[in-house]
Order: structure tokens, then C-alpha cells, then sequence
């Protein structure tokens, strides 16, 4: 049996105010006692909270690049500590994206050749050379 929903509207505002401070969601779930999935699930049920928690959302975003814009220009900004943050905290806008790619000479596809042997099966008994 499904336990009832504690969703209500002033929970809008309440995780908008939340954004503003740059608060994760996890952040916004403990300040309303729900778990991070009852926000998501609010999302899909209430119009007014999925726009008010995207909007939150943004205003974290919004908070966290004000702190480096600010930080640029000041003595101790750890921009290493800030980077992986953002890319934990914001994985669609700020993630590192490493590959390799494998190419021959000039650009051009790698040649590959497959070599399928096909070999006699011995019984084990017998003699290789063929004379028992």
C-alpha cells in the first residue's frame, strides 16, 4: 500500500529559495524530509512544482558560476576542486569528455585482416605422422 503523497504547494517556493543558495537536490529533498525520488515523483504529478524544481535547479547552476566567476579574480580559487564539482553537480553542462580515436595513415579506416586455419582433428590415440 502506497503511503500518501506530503506534497504541498509552498514546497515550490521552498526549493526555488533553496536554488538560489546553490543548494544540491539532495539538499532540497533533506530541507523538505522527502527522498531525492519524492521530488522527481512530484514532478510528474504537480506542473507547478516540476517548473518551480527546474527552475531551482537552474538557479543552483546559476549560483555555482557566480562563485567562479567570482573566484577567477581572487587569491585562493581552487579551480580544480570547483571544476569536478560542477561536473558532478551539473553533468549535462559541465562534463569532460576524453576518447581516443584510431586511424591510419592519413585520416584513413584501419585495415584489418581476419585469417580463419582451419585444422584436422586428431583422435587422441592415433599417430600424428598417420601410421599406427
Amino acid at each position: 500500500m502506497a503511503r500518501p503523497t506530503v506534497y504541498k504547494p509552498e514546497y515550490c517556493d521552498v526549493v526555488v529559495d533553496l536554488g538560489r543558495q546553490g543548494k544540491s537536490v539532495v539538499q532540497m529533498a533533506c530541507a523538505i524530509d522527502v527522498v531525492r525520488s519524492t521530488l522527481y515523483e512530484w514532478c510528474k504529478d504537480h506542473p507547478e512544482f516540476s517548473d518551480a524544481f527546474t527552475r531551482a535547479k537552474q538557479l543552483s547552476q546559476d549560483w555555482w558560476e557566480t562563485q567562479a566567476q567570482c573566484g577567477l579574480t581572487a587569491d585562493r580559487f581552487n579551480a580544480q576542486l570547483w571544476s569536478r564539482s560542477m561536473a558532478a553537480r551539473f553533468p549535462e553542462d559541465y562534463q569532460e569528455r576524453k576518447g581516443v580515436e584510431l586511424s591510419g595513415p592519413g585520416g584513413a579506416d584501419i585495415k584489418t585482416t581476419t585469417r580463419i586455419e582451419l585444422v584436422a582433428a586428431v583422435a587422441p590415440d592415433s599417430d600424428v605422422n598417420g601410421t599406427d
